[in-house]
């Protein structure tokens, strides 16, 4: 059993990081063979419009662009769990998710029939987004977004849902940045308080979905 997780922050060690290593914890626990990858250490663009993977004849359900990306379809493609993980900018994931998502997405897309799945294999999968934005203001304004991208991962085959980390703590020393819209008391509390509650929910999520395949595979 297999369990990946893809990290689209820029911020390694930080708080979308640290909740994929904890939901990869919970998958070894469970049995799972783990790996992260960090996509903030590939050379990677979004989707080329080269049409190769729509191309009669040709392998379907495969970006055919060979970049860092490829060999990271590869491994989604060919593991029973994924995470994914990213920050949320200007109201979506990040860039970096955003060219894989679009990749993905795209190459599993029939042109001849949009609901037919080209992927036969069932991954499991959980989509973790962070942000420093407070939960209520989350699910109201992001709510959407976020369902969207969980909901694109059903092309796996598998499971999907989604996890949302909110009101993190954006830097280890406020007093270096101009912020001062943000409460550094606030966002220290929350970082006590709520962030443990956030990383636990990560194992559990990471321990069930890698169990479940267990279960089924047994």
């Amino acid at each position: 059993m297999k369990a990946i997780a893809i990290n689209g922050s820029p911020r390694k060690g930080w708080n979308t990081d640290m909740l994929l290593q904890q939901a990869l914890k919970g998958a070894a626990d469970a049995g799972a063979e783990t790996e992260l990858i960090q996509l903030s250490e590939l050379t990677f663009s979004g989707c080329r419009s080269c049409f190769a993977c729509k191309k009669a004849g040709a392998e379907t359900g495969r970006c055919m662009w060979k970049d860092d990306l490829q060999p990271v379809f590869e491994k989604m493609l060919s593991a029973d769990v994924v995470f994914m993980g990213s920050p949320i900018y200007l109201g979506n994931v990040s860039g970096m998710m955003f060219c894989l998502m679009e990749r993905l997405v795209f190459s599993l897309l029939s042109y001849d029939d949009y609901s037919k799945r080209l992927f036969q294999g069932k991954t499991n999968s959980c989509f973790f987004f962070t942000m420093n934005v407070p939960k209520v203001y989350a699910k109201t304004a992001y709510h959407g977004i976020m369902k969207q991208y969980a909901s694109a991962m059903k092309r796996l085959g598998g499971s999907t849902e989604y996890y949302a980390a909110c009101d993190t703590l954006q830097f280890e020393d406020y007093s270096k940045f101009a912020a001062g819209t943000f409460d550094e008391a606030h966002k220290r509390k929350v970082r006590e308080e709520q962030f443990p509650k956030d990383l636990q929910a990560a194992y559990d999520i990471g321990l069930r979905l890698a169990a479940d395949i267990q279960q089924k595979g047994s």
